[in-house]
């Protein structure tokens, strides 16, 4: 009796001749997805960041600040702004302006583009927006440019299964060689620029029509003291080269660029400042046949870019 109590109570147990199991228990899960389709795998996150990449900048993990707002003025500069696919967020127009070919050009890329806001404005008001500058009836406001954190061009690198390559200025000035690196790294397939946020070229207008759309792929992250930013390179395993005329190591004798490197570019008259160079693994120089004492960021650059994309190939 003590038998049946206990069959016909309503607690869960093992079924006589189930062997404890369900049928549905015994049903298989499907095949093993793919490597790419398995969340956490190394495959899965490469071909993650390759979609982010083809889809433009990678995403920010962190605030690496804001630039500021500039105004690019007069007929040929925004015509050749709007044609290089500088970022813009507004046209200024002068009401009742004389139109020629370059104004029509220039009203005709704004509408292509789309999200550039067009507005008419009294000749005053743009005199005042410029500071009385020639602006010939067109002012295009470009907005603050999103700088990546510098953390985010090593996780960009090892989200794809790739050894971080990026290149730090120190002391780089010109907006027009920060154009020139950015296009060397998205040209040797480099994972971001550095700059440091104070006394340094950032992404001004200049640099994105230097870069020639290479600054749409390329990240620029920003940092609030270099030598911190290169430190922390190294506590993750990243070598820190520098680029100096008197280097220790010539460029063609350094097997360190095979691996995740940070090449740092000093000013072409002052090259590396003290500390920084101070906190380089290497200090290498790039030799020069003809004699020239020194070459400009953008060209010191590429030339290093190169060599170490072809130890990498």
């Amino acid at each position: 009796m003590a038998a049946n109590n206990r069959r016909m109570s309503g607690k869960k147990g093992a079924q006589v001749g189930s062997g404890g199991k369900r049928r549905r228990s015994l049903e298989g899960k499907g095949p093993t997805p793919p490597a790419e389709m398995r969340k956490g795998h190394a495959k899965q996150r490469a071909a993650a960041a390759k979609v982010r990449r083809t889809q433009g900048r990678p995403q920010q993990r962190r605030a690496g600040g804001k630039g500021t707002s500039e105004l690019v003025v007069g007929r040929n500069p925004v015509f050749e702004a709007l044609r290089d696919g500088v970022p813009a967020s507004t046209l200024y127009v002068q009401q009742f302006i004389d139109s020629d070919e370059r104004v029509r050009e220039a009203l005709q890329l704004a509408a292509e583009r789309g999200g550039i806001n067009l507005m008419e404005a009294p000749r005053p008001e743009l005199d005042r927006m410029t500071n009385g500058l020639n602006h010939q009836g067109l002012v295009l406001q470009v907005p603050p440019y999103e700088y990546a954190h510098p953390e985010d061009l090593a996780d960009a690198a090892a989200d794809g299964g790739e050894d971080p390559l990026i290149v730090a200025l120190d002391g780089v000035t010109d907006p027009r060689n920060l154009g020139a690196v950015v296009r060397s790294v998205s040209a040797f397939g480099g994972h971001g620029v550095v700059v440091p946020e104070r006394r340094a070229a950032g992404m001004t207008a200049g640099a994105w029509k230097t870069s020639a759309g290479a600054a749409a792929r390329t990240p620029v992250a920003r940092a609030t003291n270099l030598t911190r930013a290169l430190e922390a390179y190294k506590k993750a395993g990243i070598v820190v080269v520098g680029l100096a005329a008197d280097g220790e190591v010539e460029l063609g004798e350094l097997e360190a660029l095979g691996g995740p490197v940070v090449i740092v570019v000093g000013s072409e008259g002052k090259g590396l400042s003290r500390l920084v160079g101070e906190t380089c693994d290497y200090r290498v120089r790039i030799p020069m046949p003809g004699g020239a004492e020194s070459l400009n960021a953008g060209v010191a650059a590429g030339i290093v870019l190169y060599e170490a994309a072809r130890r990498r190939a």
